[in-house]
């Protein structure tokens, strides 16, 4: 009797044993996982505000004087009265 007690005990304690350790690798595993997400999330709002500063630079320059006049050029062919415009066929 006393024997079979000692091995429900063992038994237990492995059955323990292995249930901590099943839960600690599957804990690591998430952590990874969220250490993992953090750095992806952190290069997505670098590549944001990168973006940001750009609009924000374009967003100055269409306001300016020489903005509206290339793209008057480029864009929509407009020219000043009077201004020679020389195209190059050659190609």
């Amino acid at each position: 009797m006393k024997k079979n007690k000692k091995t429900y005990k063992k038994l237990l304690i492995l059955g323990i044993a292995i249930y901590v350790i099943f839960t600690l690798v599957n804990q690591q595993k998430t952590l990874n996982q969220y250490n993992q997400d953090t750095i992806e999330l952190a290069s997505q709002i670098k590549e944001a505000k990168e973006n940001k500063e750009e609009l924000t630079q374009n967003k100055e320059d269409v306001t300016s004087r020489d903005f509206i006049e290339q793209t008057a050029r480029e864009k929509l062919d407009m020219y000043y009265p009077n201004e020679r415009v020389y195209v190059d066929i050659g190609m």
